[in-house]
């Protein structure tokens, strides 16, 4: 039977105090699975379950629960096959701790090695780390795992996937012997299960038999949008829609009650849900929406735990969310029951390299778009407007009013109704008119008219700028280095070759791709353009430029935020797992 509640797993007060706080109230089935046997008995257990069910809370709330004590010696180990993945596990490990405990020490290659030596050396007991690095301080003395109690191993497959295999074998070679190991995949492939058998003898296996999110009617979507351009970007795409009821999430109480304001002083239908708003308030907000009195939702995570609204057009990130089950969840909430839908991630330049996990967690679905253009939010404004127009004209005027231009074109509008019409409910109407006409010409008349009724949604000054972030000087650039593989070159020489044409430190030299005669890393802008003056002016140097971008796809109808999808797998890696 699966548990109710966390409550009913026996975690400490500390644990599930944390979890109020993060608002998770019923487990999911991995973790209805896991956290029972991680709590109880010694056994080493492989956990079959995909991204987005809640696997980082099923190994991690065991972890905080046990290592509440701090020891003399690092207790545990949680091996991932990124450094993306190390932040994200270790951000998310540590919300559900309190106290300062466990002490938790996140290592990883491409980072300062002195911060993560002198975070070690003050004394930690859950390392989370990427294989290469931890071997890294495995040889230098600076990670003792002699009294380590738990090996985790996050993402399996792909760590095989990627050959850090033997890097894991040599970690368990360095590590206590009577440690337990705790293996999560999303696949259990032999080579896996081969090791396991090998390697641990006697284990428990458990599987998540649930079928995933169904994304299939959710068109996702991420915009690149700096901080400040946000708001705007929101109110162009609730703009360019012919309907939008939705959800927007944001991290804090703040911001949610700060976005939900600044909606309404625009004249949005918008209201704010989250932690602080009582029960009472809450069940009348949620009243609202359910009922379309309010048509934008800004909530937290916290506090949307439990929504469930029927045809919701969009979900917006205006935060990205923390990890990949956040994001499932948030998506899950439209594209429901035949009916189509779209989540929006907003990704500021400084997320850029957390956007992995998204692809993650979305699988091919997730495509890169543009915010709508001033001149796209009118356009589709003076589309409904017209056909608002037409609907007076049939419903209110009795006028006969073709329903496609085909017919417009061969007949026009026919004044059949009208003489009828002007003597009932429609005569101050044409007593409007017939006021209008006699000053001003027809075509004046209805601008003068449409002036009046539209002047404000019409008018471009509504809205503010949302500068392109790929002319962002203070941004980020994707720089070609003409050497590769064929070269011998590893991605360590790629930043060397960088580092020595820019004067760059280590951690602004990120997400650098080795292919077989040509090299990619991601650097700041400014530093860029220095990059290639400087492999300009000395001999020798190899080949360097600004990688050019795909292109945009034509934008479709009622899309102005479509674009093509972006499709760049990670880089290599070296054999011993070193980047």
């Amino acid at each position: 039977m699966t548990p109710a509640s966390f409550s009913d797993f026996g975690l400490s007060e500390a644990v599930l105090a944390a979890l109020a706080r993060k608002g998770f109230e019923e487990p999911t089935p991995i973790q209805a699975l896991a956290i029972p046997r991680l709590l109880s008995g010694d056994a080493h257990l492989l956990a079959k379950a995909r991204t987005g069910t809640g696997k980082t809370a099923a190994f991690g709330l065991p972890l905080v629960d046990k290592l509440r004590e701090p020891g003399p010696k690092v207790r545990a180990l949680v091996l991932v096959p990124t450094r993306e993945l190390a932040l994200q596990v270790s951000a998310e490990i540590g919300s559900f701790s309190a106290g300062g405990s466990p002490r938790i020490a996140t290592v990883y290659g491409g980072a300062s090695m002195g911060e993560q030596l002198r975070r070690l050396a003050r004394g930690v007991d859950l390392v989370v780390g990427t294989p290469g690095r931890v071997l890294d301080h495995i040889d230098r003395g600076t990670l003792d795992l002699s009294q380590l109690e738990w090996l985790v191993l996050d993402e399996a497959d792909e760590m095989l996937d990627m050959g850090f295999i033997e890097d894991i074998e040599r970690v368990m070679d360095a590590a206590n012997p009577g440690r337990r190991v705790v293996l999560f995949s999303a696949t259990m492939p032999s080579p896996i299960l081969s090791i396991a058998r090998k390697r641990l003898g006697t284990f428990e296996q458990v599987e998540d038999a649930t079928k995933p999110v169904e994304a299939g009617l959710t068109d996702q979507v991420w915009l690149e949008v700096r901080e400040r351009d946000k708001l705007e970007a929101l109110c162009r795409i609730v703009d360019s829609e012919d309907e939008f009821y939705g959800l927007v999430f944001c991290h804090t109480k703040i911001e949610t009650d700060a976005v939900a304001r600044a909606l309404a002083e625009r004249g949005y239908a918008s209201e704010a849900l989250h932690g602080d708003v009582s029960q009472d308030m809450r069940e009348r907000t949620l009243g609202r929406f359910r009922e379309r009195k309010t048509l934008i939702l800004v909530a937290t995570d916290v506090a949307a735990r439990g929504i469930d609204v029927e045809r919701l057009t969009h979900v917006i990130n205006y935060n990205l969310p923390y990890d990949p089950e956040s994001y499932t969840h948030r998506i899950g909430r439209t594209g429901r029951a035949g009916n189509r839908g779209t989540a929006i991630t907003f990704v500021t330049p400084e997320e850029n390299r957390r956007l992995f996990f998204l692809r993650k967690a979305s699988g091919d679905g997730l495509r890169k778009g543009a915010v709508p253009s001033v001149t796209d939010v009118i356009d589709a404004k003076r589309g409904r407007i017209l056909v608002k127009a037409e609907a007076a004209a049939r419903d209110v005027l009795g006028l006969d009013v073709p329903e496609d231009d085909d017919d417009a074109d061969e007949g026009g509008v026919s004044d059949s109704g009208a003489t009828a019409a002007a003597a009932g409910p429609a005569a101050a109407f044409y007593s409007l008119a017939d006021g209008l006409l006699a000053r001003l010409e027809p075509r004046d008349a209805l601008a003068s008219l449409a002036v009046v009724a539209y002047g404000s949604d019409l008018d471009p000054r509504r809205y503010g700028e949302v500068r392109d972030v790929t002319v962002d000087q203070t941004g980020t650039a994707r720089l070609y280095v003409g050497v590769g593989k064929r070269d011998g070159a590893w991605p360590k020489d790629i930043a060397e070759v960088v580092k020595r044409l820019t004067g760059l430190p280590d951690r602004q030299i990120d997400d650098i791709e080795v292919l077989e005669r040509f090299s990619f890393a991601t650097i700041p802008f400014e530093a860029a353009e220095r990059a290639i003056a400087e492999a300009r002016r000395h001999r020798g140097a190899p080949f360097v430029k600004l990688a050019t971008p795909k292109g945009p796809a034509p934008r479709g109808p009622g899309r102005p935020y479509a674009h093509g999808k972006p499709g760049r797998k990670p880089g290599p890696r070296r054999p011993d797992g070193k980047r």
